[in-house]
């Protein structure tokens, strides 16, 4: 299974990497960034954090010319935490990476793809309780919907919903697929494309994660670090982009006679998104909707 890593130089290189700095790689996955941060580590040090454990084995492999690391197995939402578990109270950089690993939707087991026959889990982290098939046949009508409509745009959320209810028990991911074939046949591209995202999020707790990890992230920053966020879908982005300017701006009351306007804490280095180059558009098909935003700590 290869994994191509997404605006991999564009990432590292918004960094702003110091040789000997500190630095967290929050979505470790195959492990493509960590490994070029790495190789521009001098005396610095990298924590990386994935709950996935087919991915930290995978990691360990491509990191093997390397010993300044940790791989940390949890969820990145607890990244503050675990840090000051190891007297770490403040980082030189964050990379976020929300992406799917490649080879997590290539693992038919995983039941991330609607492509194959295969079980509804979804779990990024194998361990969790959770699943799809827990979710689509033990959750009301209403919060079906809800799901498909906040975490998957789906318009059509309440009639899924409603034959789901009809459908019960759903055991594979091709029950689910029937259903959206029959409700979405009119739709462009896969009928079943936005609801496999809305219970992804759903079972990872994806959205919740994000906004603790942004928060507590921008925390452990030191004077001049940066965090920089790729996002692959309009809700990820959204919150990273509406955080992101409200850190970077100061609220003044209107009408309040002011000399010097001071500065917020954070400043962000990217205006707009940056997007992957045409040439990356071309080999890699699953970078089509990567959008990256890069926000630094302003200096003392």
């Amino acid at each position: 299974m290869k994994h191509e890593t997404v605006l991999l130089h564009e990432a590292i290189s918004s960094l702003n990497l110091k040789p000997e700095g500190l630095y967290v790689d929050g979505t470790l996955g195959g492990a493509g960034h960590s490994k070029l941060i790495l190789s521009e580590l001098k005396k610095g040090f990298l924590y990386a954090f994935d709950q996935d454990q087919f991915a930290i084995d995978y990691a360990k492999n491509v990191l093997k010319d390397f010993s300044n690391y940790e791989i940390i197995k949890s969820n990145f939402r607890y990244m503050k935490q675990e840090l000051n578990q190891r007297n770490v109270s403040c980082v030189d950089g964050i990379l976020l990476d929300l992406g799917l690993s490649s080879f997590q939707i290539d693992d038919e087991k995983r039941g991330f793809t609607y492509l194959k026959d295969t079980t509804l889990d979804m779990r990024m982290d194998q361990n969790q309780d959770l699943t799809a098939q827990i979710i689509l046949n033990t959750y009301d009508i209403d919060q079906l919907a809800k799901i498909f409509y906040l975490y998957g745009e789906e318009k059509n959320s309440y009639k899924i919903a409603r034959e789901i209810i009809l459908k019960r028990p759903l055991e594979t991911t091709m029950d689910l697929v029937k259903i959206t074939d029959k409700i979405n046949r009119n739709e462009k591209g896969h009928s079943a494309k936005r609801v496999f995202q809305a219970l992804r999020i759903a079972v990872n707790d994806e959205l919740g994660a994000l906004e603790q990890v942004l928060k507590d992230g921008l925390e452990l920053l030191r004077p001049g670090g940066r965090m920089v966020v790729i996002s692959f879908h309009s809700l990820e982005d959204r919150i990273v982009k509406h955080y992101f300017k409200e850190k970077s701006t100061v609220s003044i009351p209107k009408n309040l006679p002011i000399q010097h306007i001071p500065l917020a804490d954070y400043e962000l280095m990217t205006s707009k998104p940056l997007y992957p180059s045409s040439q990356e558009y071309e080999q890699n098909s699953r970078s089509k909707s990567a959008k990256m935003r890069v926000i630094q700590r302003r200096s003392l």
